[in-house]
């Protein structure tokens, strides 16, 4: 199976109903997507398929077809991921850092579709994502803050 991740093709040995999430991991060694519950509840998983936030720990490989796969290891390359990771560092956004990567993935594609949100907006599109340390006023600020850069 070909997929298509952070510009590169890869020819992968797996069964189609093999999670994205552990094809990054465990077959690929991208470790930056991260396991949070396995259940598409926490966003510690997410990527982008074709810009689109999706948790890739109940997404299957053969699922995604000819779709672009943008993981965290990338996103700093795209306009928007690069904004929102200078905010991240600016707001001092990580506390213990788990959920970030998926926090990041899903700021990320809210500014691709509405790069001026609102407070109502931030909290749909964040609201999928998790923190058990809490950080979530940092979030907002940094997605403002990287909405004006």
């Amino acid at each position: 199976m070909i997929l298509k991740i952070n510009g590169r093709s890869y020819d992968v040995d797996i069964q189609p109903d093999m999670p994205v999430l552990w094809v990054l991991r465990d077959v690929l060694g991208l470790t930056g997507t991260k396991f949070g519950c396995g259940i598409a509840q926490c966003g510690a998983c997410t990527i982008h398929v074709d810009g689109r936030a999706v948790r890739s720990c109940v997404l299957p490989a053969g699922g995604v077809g000819d779709a672009a796969i943008t993981t965290i290891e990338a996103i700093g390359a795209t306009p928007e991921g690069a904004k929102v990771q200078k905010a991240w560092l600016d707001r001092e956004v990580v506390q213990c850092g788990y959920c970030q990567s998926g926090q990041i993935m899903s700021a990320t594609a809210l500014l691709v579709q509405t790069p001026k949100p609102t407070d109502p907006d931030i909290d749909a599109a964040m609201a999928g994502n998790i923190c058990r340390c809490g950080t979530y006023v940092r979030i907002r600020a940094a997605i403002h803050e990287a909405a004006g850069a």
